[in-house]
């Protein structure tokens, strides 16, 4: 009996071993993707580009609510001197207004969360495809884009961010 514990001990510390020399043989690395999609190039032109497309957009949504919040204001001042059916008639109007502005503002946001999308997705790309040829070239078994903690030192997000400011020149 004492025999098997015994065996079975080693085995168990052989596995260990074996394990742990594993792990010293493995290259693994760390990529921090919000630095990638807030710091790199690509993403700083894709920013860039939404913020002119929409930025006229942006501009006619606030004025249109600037001008409702007026329209609200006077409606306040006036009403008391107003009729019934001009009172009715004003806050039905205001209504049609409120209701042109949500729908613009929701087309607005819809539209603009599709495009960044678009934009996030193609940084996205273009970072996989560096992490991708860096891995290949500096020998990366495992490279980790999530991690409740990693060591500094195999962090490769500056190589990374590197790779892709000089590709975008």
């Amino acid at each position: 009996m004492t025999t098997l514990k015994s065996s079975w001990v080693l085995g168990l510390l052989l596995s260990v071993a074996a394990l742990t020399a594993s792990a010293q043989e493995s290259h693994i690395a760390y990529i921090n993707v919000q630095r990638i999609t807030s710091e790199s190039a690509p993403a700083k032109a894709a920013t860039a580009k939404l913020e002119s497309e929409f930025s006229k957009r942006q501009k006619d949504l606030a004025d249109l609510q600037a001008s409702l919040k007026s329209f609200s204001e006077k409606f306040e001042r006036d009403a008391p001197t107003m009729t019934e059916s001009q009172r009715v008639a004003k806050q039905k109007e205001y209504a049609d207004q409120g209701r042109d502005f949500q729908r613009k503002k929701r087309e607005f946001d819809e539209d603009l969360n599709s495009r960044q999308n678009e934009e996030l997705r193609q940084v996205l790309d273009k970072a996989t495809k560096a992490i991708r040829q860096l891995a290949e070239t500096e020998k990366y078994d495992l490279v980790l884009q999530e991690a409740v903690y990693f060591n500094p030192k195999i962090d490769i997000t500056e190589k990374i961010l590197k790779m892709l400011n000089a590709g975008a020149k």
